[in-house]
C-alpha cells in the first residue's frame, strides 16, 4: 500500500487504517482509537482526538484528511423519514434516506426536539425511536435499469468510492445524534438499497460493509445490514465468501419471460442462476432465508395466478428446489417516465393472501417518506449519464402473460404496457 497525499480516512476500513499506521511508525491500537474518533465519535478533525499524540496528529494531517460530502439538501417527510441529497461531484449527486420507526407516540413534531434519550434507538419516553432504517446509495445512477425505478431512467455516471459510501452513514448518524439531543447510536439498520446496483460496485462496497460492522465503528450486526440486489450471480457468491450480511433480491416476477422486461439483467442471470445463488448464499448467511422484494405493478404482474407461480418457483419442486424466503411486497410508487401504475391495496392484500396461505412469510411496505420522494424506487439525485439511458428506458413493451380468472380478480389482459 502506497501512501496517497490527502487520503480521505472514510475510505479506510480498520485493517486498511492499521497498515497505513504502521507506515507512519505507529502501533495498530493507535489506528484503533483513530477509527473510534471517525466513526463512533463523529471528529471532523485532528484537533478534536484528545488521546493521540501530538506527534501523530500532525503525522495525519500531512498525508490524511476527512473529507464527508456536501449536503445539497435535506427534506423531512411528515412521518419523520428524512432525505438528504449529497454532492458527489462532476455534477452528480446521490440520495440517502432514513426511515424511522417509532413507538405509540408517533414521530415528534418537525422542528421540536423531543426529551433527550427520549429518541435514542430503545430509549424511554415519548416518540421513541424503535429501529432507524438507513437506505444507503453505493453509484451516482444505476446501469441495470430496472423499468419500475426512477434511478435506472437516470442512466448511470460511475461507482462511489468507499468513503462516498460510509460518509452518508458517517453525517447521517452523527447529524441526527445532534438533532435529537443523544450520544446514543441513531441507525440501528443500514440497506444498501438506495441508488445503484451495490454489488456492481464491489470493490467499494466491502471495505464499507466491514466500516460499518466493526465494533470499533458502527458496530451493526450482520443481520441488521443488508445489501439489495438486482441479482448479480456471481457477486452474491463472493459476497457469501467475503462478508456475508443478510441479502434481498429484487424479484418482482415469477418467470424469466417478465422478469426480462422488468429487471433487464434477468436476461444474463435468469432465475434458474439467481436461485441456485441464493440456496448457496444461505450457507453462510447471518439469517437462515433471503427476501424476495416484489413491486406491485397494476395489470403486470399482480394477479392470483402469479402468486400462485410464485410459489412454486421458491417451492420443492421449483427448479432449484426449497429456496427458504420471505416476500416484502412494495406499492409500486409512480413517476411518469415509467407507463405503470400501483396496484390497488385491496389487490395487493389479495396477493399476499395466496403467498400467506402457500406458506410463505409475506409482509406488506408501509410507504414512507412519499410526500417528500423518499420512498422506495423514487429516488433520484442527479446523474451525468454516460449509458445513454434515454435511449435505452423508452417505453420498451412489457409482456403480460395471461391470468386464469377468478372471483377475487378478473383475467389479466393479453397486452403490452
Amino acid at each position: 500500500m502506497h501512501l496517497v497525499t490527502a487520503a480521505n480516512l472514510l475510505d479506510f476500513d480498520l485493517d486498511a487504517l492499521a497498515s497505513l499506521c504502521g507506515q507512519l511508525g505507529e502501533k495498530r491500537f493507535r489506528a484503533t482509537q483513530l477509527f473510534r474518533w471517525i466513526h463512533q465519535k463523529g471528529a471532523r478533525d485532528f484537533a478534536q482526538m484528545t488521546d493521540l499524540a501530538k506527534s501523530l496528529r500532525d503525522k495525519l494531517a500531512g498525508c490524511t484528511e476527512l473529507r464527508p460530502l456536501a449536503v445539497l439538501s435535506e427534506h423531512v417527510s411528515a412521518d419523520g423519514t428524512v432525505k438528504w441529497l449529497f454532492d458527489v461531484g462532476a455534477g452528480n449527486a446521490v440520495e440517502t434516506v432514513f426511515i424511522p420507526e417509532y413507538g405509540d407516540a408517533g414521530p415528534p413534531q418537525v422542528g421540536v426536539r423531543p426529551p433527550r434519550g427520549a429518541a435514542a434507538v430503545g430509549g424511554q419516553g415519548p416518540s421513541v425511536l424503535d429501529r432507524g432504517t438507513l437506505c444507503i446509495s453505493s453509484q451516482a445512477g444505476c446501469a441495470v435499469g430496472c423499468r419500475f425505478c426512477s434511478t435506472g431512467h437516470q442512466g448511470f455516471s460511475r461507482n462511489l468510492s468507499t468513503g462516498e459510501i460510509v460518509a452518508q452513514l458517517w453525517h447521517a448518524e452523527h447529524a441526527l445524534r445532534a438533532r435529537l439531543g443523544t450520544s446514543d447510536r441513531v441507525i440501528s439498520n443500514v440497506v444498501m438499497m438506495g441508488m445503484g446496483e451495490p454489488l456492481q460496485n464491489y470493490a467499494a462496497l466491502v471495505p464499507a460493509l466491514r466500516v460499518m460492522l466493526d465494533d470499533h465503528g458502527y458496530g451493526l450486526s450482520r443481520r441488521r445490514v443488508t445489501v439489495s440486489t438486482s441479482g448479480v450471480v456471481p457477486m452474491i457468491d463472493r459476497l457469501r465468501e467475503d462478508c456475508p450480511v443478510a441479502l434481498a433480491v429484487s424479484l418482482h416476477a415469477p418467470n424469466d419471460a417478465l422478469r426480462d422486461g422488468l429487471v433487464p439483467l434477468n436476461r444474463k442471470y435468469p432465475l434458474a442462476e439467481l436461485l441456485a445463488a441464493c440456496r448457496r448464499y444461505l450457507e453462510r448467511a447471518p439469517r437462515d432465508f433471503v427476501t424476495f422484494e416484489y413491486c406491485m405493478l397494476d395489470g403486470v404482474n399482480d394477479a392470483p395466478e402469479q402468486a400462485r407461480a410464485l410459489l412454486r418457483l421458491v417451492g420443492e419442486h421449483g427448479p432449484v428446489g426449497r429456496v427458504p424466503c420471505k416476500f416484502n411486497l412494495i406499492p409500486f410508487n409512480p413517476f411518469p417516465a415509467s407507463g405503470l401504475t400501483r396496484t390497488p391495496a385491496a389487490r395487493v392484500q389479495a396477493f399476499a393472501q395466496v403467498l400467506i396461505d402457500g406458506g410463505l412469510v409475506t409482509t406488506v411496505r408501509k410507504t414512507r417518506g412519499d410526500d417528500i420522494d423518499a420512498a422506495c424506487g423514487q429516488l433520484a439525485g442527479e446523474v451525468q449519464d454516460r449509458t445513454d439511458a434515454a435511449r435505452r428506458m423508452k417505453r420498451v413493451p412489457i409482456d403480460i402473460l395471461a391470468a386464469a380468472a377468478t372471483p377475487a380478480a378478473p383475467a389479466a389482459r393479453e397486452g403490452r404496457v
